[in-house]
């Protein structure tokens, strides 16, 4: 798919991220944009910013909202789509909903752990099994499926556990790479790939906590503190003589620098996605710091999870400890 105007595209975490910024470069190369979120007003936001670059006529932006982990809402969103965009096909799917947090078998509840796996991975399987008949009614197709560097390397560091994330990463790689043969027997005009940020800044941590929690203000409950204080304690640094105050302010900072002092911005990361996909790679890496990584493990996978390997790789990329 050489080009994008005059296309529909569908993208799943539209309201913020990386999502926003597909949607913001799809439509300014003349694409019909629709996006899902759980935010209303994050989507309007994106919405606006679209609606700024001056719209060629009859290019439709839509927002809806859905929860990618529950089917019924994906085919309301369908359903949706069919009758706003006035349109029975879609030419692109962007599988990019994701979220944090949940991260261990033994410190995090249950729920947390399949809130995780559920959106992270769930929706992109059930987004595909929902999307896939517009995608056949169109003459060219494309689905990319948001994976991530801990779809080949399941781990934040030796510190923090990271498991629900990284078995939905590594899940969506891996039914990603399925696809391309599924796709070549069955429905040769669709590709697919499967994109693989490093650290891209976003609002990934202040976003999962909401979602995770069910609470909007940054304030962290008495659960939370305890988390983090498990946390930071894995990681070495003795929180002791740090006060509640002291354990909100860095959660805070992290949230911060996270999404402000990231090596690759989402604007630059949607670039190297849509990029990607006119060059018909079914492989996107996204940031140095992701190609490092990759290189890396290829090269010495039987070490790829001991504490050396990710203190040398972090100071290499500027990656922050924790």
């Amino acid at each position: 798919m050489k080009d994008f105007a005059g296309k529909i595209a569908v993208i799943t975490g539209g309201g913020t991220g990386m999502g926003r910024e597909l949607a913001r470069q799809l439509v300014a190369e003349g694409c019909n944009v629709a996006m899902c979120d759980v935010s209303a007003e994050a989507m309007a936001e994106t919405k606006r910013l679209c609606q700024e670059q001056r719209l060629p006529q009859g290019l439709r932006v839509t927002t809806h909202i859905a929860d990618v982990s529950v089917e019924d809402q994906l085919t309301r969103f369908r359903d949706e789509l069919i009758e706003q965009q006035a349109t029975d096909k879609i030419h692109l799917l962007f599988n990019n909903a994701g979220i944090g947090g949940g991260g261990s078998l033994f410190t995090n509840s249950r729920e947390q752990w399949e809130r995780t796996f559920g959106i992270c991975w769930g929706g992109v399987y059930l987004g595909v099994r929902t999307f896939l008949p517009l995608l056949l009614k169109a003459d060219e197709g494309h689905i990319v499926n948001t994976s991530s560097v801990n779809g080949f390397w399941a781990s934040v560091g030796m510190g923090v556990a990271h498991t629900a994330y990284s078995a939905a990463k590594f899940a969506v790689k891996g039914f990603t790479e399925a696809l391309i043969n599924d796709l070549r027997l069955n429905a040769p005009h669709i590709k697919c790939s499967v994109v693989m940020p490093g650290h891209i800044g976003t609002s990934i941590i202040s976003n999962s906590r909401k979602i995770q929690t069910g609470s909007e203000t940054d304030q962290l409950s008495a659960n939370e503190i305890l988390s983090t204080r498990q946390r930071l304690n894995g990681m070495g640094i003795d929180t002791a003589p740090m006060s509640d105050d002291d354990i909100q302010a860095i959660a805070l900072e992290r949230a911060r620098t996270f999404r402000e002092e990231a090596p690759t911005t989402a604007a630059a990361a949607a670039k190297i996605i849509l990029d990607g996909v006119k060059e018909g790679r079914w492989r996107i890496l996204v940031g140095d710091d992701a190609h490092r990584l990759d290189q890396r493990v290829r090269q010495n996978p039987e070490h790829a999870y001991d504490g050396e390997f990710y203190q040398d790789f972090a100071k290499e990329v500027g990656w922050r400890l924790g």
